[in-house]
């Protein structure tokens, strides 16, 4: 045969090939396989981080398709949920933010983003505990009381670390220095990771982290937990009392973690998102997961949490305020 009729012969067959591709259904392609993508606006280690990679085997399962993970730390979050809020409101990518969401208003002049219009809520999925934690070579302390005499005794020799500047952990720390009325310096990290690592080599004596982010150092003793910020203690430290049974009655910080997409998801898309994060935090080996961490599982619909970040937004703000922080 000649070239010429070889040639022609592969051209017939591969416009055949590509006119039967084109015939068929673009979801064989690119939809039927395709992973959700899960933005966590925190590094790897943090609370949120940890209590959605205990869950991610049962929500690809839910899903039917694989679920990846993926960290975009920095400014408190701010990078992070930036790339949630410019994806594409197709359901295939998500995010799982905490308080910081809300946060964000209050502590900084401009922000990307609206924290309430250019998401679409779809269920905060529980609440962690946060604890008052210290590296005890550099606070020789066993509960809040001690910790406080010793603030007291050697004011503004002392620093406490925070995930970044107006993050829950840095405003949960200044809430303590407030109402314990001590002096104390704030050092912000970008991120748990880095902020735990100095706690724990001693170059910041306190602060405050969420238990499942700390839980493995409270065990090798490398950090010590003196209060629980919750209005109860914690299921898995029973023994560890709330920092307001210590004498700071109005004391309570909680962590959050929800469910969004980006703007004008489409309902069925919520509805399909929201039906595949309350079975992967109803599977048993999550939620044996869960409250080994001291999580609480709540899994609000999608109507209730939208009303849920709007109060949060508006509750932030007065903290914010009360604490005297300046807009950055």
């Amino acid at each position: 045969m000649k070239s010429s009729n070889i040639n022609s012969t592969r051209r017939q067959i591969l416009a055949a090939f590509g006119a039967a591709a084109a015939a068929m259904p673009f979801a064989a392609f690119s939809q039927s396989d395709r992973p959700i993508n899960l933005i966590l606006p925190v590094g790897p280690g943090s609370g949120v981080d940890t209590i959605v990679r205990s869950a991610s085997q049962a929500w690809a399962k839910a899903a039917g398709r694989t679920v990846v993970v993926e960290n975009k730390p920095g400014a408190g979050g701010i990078l992070g949920t930036s790339a949630l809020v410019k994806s594409v409101p197709d359901g295939y990518t998500l995010s799982v933010v905490s308080n910081n969401h809300v946060i964000f208003p209050s502590v900084y002049k401009s922000v990307p983003f609206d924290p309430i219009a250019d998401i679409t809520p779809i269920s905060v999925i529980g609440t962690t505990p946060l604890l008052l934690v210290i590296n005890p070579n550099k606070l020789p302390a066993n509960n809040v009381q001690e910790v406080i005499a010793l603030l007291k005794a050697k004011p503004g020799n002392y620093n406490y670390a925070s995930s970044g500047n107006g993050t829950i952990l840095h405003l949960a720390a200044e809430m303590f220095v407030n109402q314990a009325d001590v002096q104390a310096r704030h050092i912000p990290y970008k991120g748990v990771g880095p902020m735990m690592t100095d706690l724990i080599g001693g170059q910041v004596d306190f602060g405050v982290l969420s238990l499942p982010s700390v839980l493995s150092q409270l065990k090798s003793g490398s950090l010590r937990a003196v209060g629980l910020g919750g209005k109860t203690r914690a299921s898995a430290l029973p023994d560890l009392p709330t920092i307001a049974e210590q004498g700071l009655p109005d004391y309570y910080a909680e962590g959050w973690f929800a469910l969004i997409g980006p703007a004008k998801l489409p309902s069925a898309k919520v509805k399909e998102a929201y039906s595949q994060v309350s079975s992967a935090y109803a599977d048993p080996e999550v939620q044996k997961s869960m409250a080994s961490q001291g999580n609480t599982i709540l899994l609000m619909n999608p109507d209730d949490t939208a009303r849920f970040f709007q109060a949060e937004l508006d509750k932030y703000a007065k903290v914010v305020k009360a604490a005297g922080i300046e807009l950055k």
